[in-house]
């Protein structure tokens, strides 16, 4: 048994062209970029040396889009990985593939974890799949590792803290970084967030 309660280490993907572009990316399978590869590389090694000498008890889950799972492969934790769907992105719905800025020159006050999407997943659906999550981690003898997007990674860390959704938008998430969830007094906190000192 674990000597401290479970955390939950979050990598989010590599580098896409539509991430590099800001479009929003749910469903549609987009490949990773040389760069986004890259990046998943460094990750890995960062993960394989101290202190996390490669996780070698941690349950490994992925997200079965192939930006994620090359993420996890290239990273070097194919191999022990479970695809999940509770890890894939948010169903954008009619806003896949545009911008922000794009969304606002017709919605100029629109903030998707107010306002969510038209013809796509309800805020209630997503943060039922990040609650999800949250339940499998905590019920874990041990770390759990989950390769996965930024919405739903954003989403799962504004539930792992017990709030609504609305509080991701104030944490930013660039591809390919490393963040924890874990805990402080006793309590859920975020331990490291949007760590990307492995692309320096």
């Amino acid at each position: 048994m674990a000597t401290q309660p479970p955390r939950i280490l979050l990598a989010r993907h590599g580098q896409t062209e539509w991430s590099l572009l800001g479009k929003h990316t749910g469903r549609t399978d987009i490949p990773l970029l040389d760069e986004g590869r890259r990046g998943a590389k460094l990750l890995g090694e960062r993960l394989h040396r101290a202190p996390w000498a490669g996780l070698p008890e941690a349950e490994v889950r992925t997200s079965p889009l192939s930006r994620a799972r090359e993420t996890c492969e290239l990273a070097g934790f194919g191999d022990r990985a479970q695809e999940w769907d509770a890890l894939l992105e948010w169903d954008y719905g009619a806003y896949e593939g545009l911008t922000p800025a794009e969304i606002k020159a017709s919605r100029p006050d629109w903030l998707i974890w107010r306002d969510g999407v038209p013809e796509g997943e309800a805020r209630e659906a997503i943060a039922a799949r990040a609650d999800q999550v949250v339940a499998w981690a905590l019920a874990a003898d041990r770390d759990v590792l989950v390769f996965a997007h930024g919405h739903i990674l954003r989403t799962l860390a504004a539930r792992w803290l017990g709030y609504d959704i609305s509080f991701a938008s104030r944490i930013r998430l660039d591809p390919t970084s490393l963040s924890i969830l874990g805990w402080a007094y006793g309590e859920p906190a975020l331990e490291r967030w949007n760590d990307t000192g492995h692309l320096a």
